[in-house]
């Protein structure tokens, strides 16, 4: 009797064993987070034209850098503006700071030229928003060159700048002044021929 027990509970032990597990809820990638793939990041807003970054960025520090360094001529002869301090010396690395990242700011896809409403002054002469957004957008690589001119033109200030050489700030500045005018006689007044000529005389010609 004792040895058919035992066999009895072997065999029970071997079926229970021989069974099929139960059927367990499909996996998702919440239970394996190995398999799922890295967070997105949010899409980032795009309010800005390009023309609201040039108003409220590139004109007001363009125009900062511009007065940090003069050659003034008057009844009382030729006097020199230039920083002295180095108060005055980071304040102008500030604004060049600035023209060094509006560019990246300018060339981002998706960013409009003009909000819609927004009309030329003087539409004889200036392109309307969406004719400067044909040019923008019919030759993009043309556009993000023009933008990295003025780029390149910052950073050789900021260089000058840390070297403290009033010459080298001085010819930056004018490559900053070469480098706006050159775009915005490209894209909003092409039609300015006063403009261009003064543009040829200062040899502020486009080159692509």
């Amino acid at each position: 009797m004792r040895v058919y027990e035992l066999a009895l509970g072997a065999m029970l032990i071997s079926t229970a064993c021989t069974q099929a597990p139960a059927p367990q809820p499909p996996m998702t990638t919440l239970h394996r987070p190995h398999l799922q793939g890295p967070p997105r990041a949010p899409d980032l807003l795009k309010p800005a034209t390009i023309k609201d970054i040039m108003d409220s960025m590139v004109d007001p520090n363009g125009q900062a850098v511009f007065e940090s360094i003069q050659e003034i001529a008057d009844e009382h002869g030729i006097t020199e503006r230039a920083p002295q301090t180095d108060t005055e010396w980071e304040d102008v690395r500030h604004h060049l700071f600035v023209l060094v990242e509006a560019p990246n700011l300018l060339v981002m896809p998706g960013r409009r030229v003009a909000p819609p409403e927004d009309r030329a002054r003087n539409p004889q002469v200036e392109n309307e928003p969406e004719e400067v957004q044909k040019l923008v957008d019919a030759d993009r690589p043309s556009f993000i060159r023009r933008a990295r001119r003025l780029q390149d033109a910052a950073v050789l200030g900021m260089k000058a700048v840390d070297a403290r050489d009033k010459d080298a700030l001085f010819k930056a500045i004018d490559d900053v002044n070469k480098a706006c005018e050159n775009c915005h006689l490209h894209y909003w007044y092409p039609n300015d021929k006063r403009a261009q000529e003064i543009a040829k005389e200062e040899g502020l010609t486009d080159v692509n």
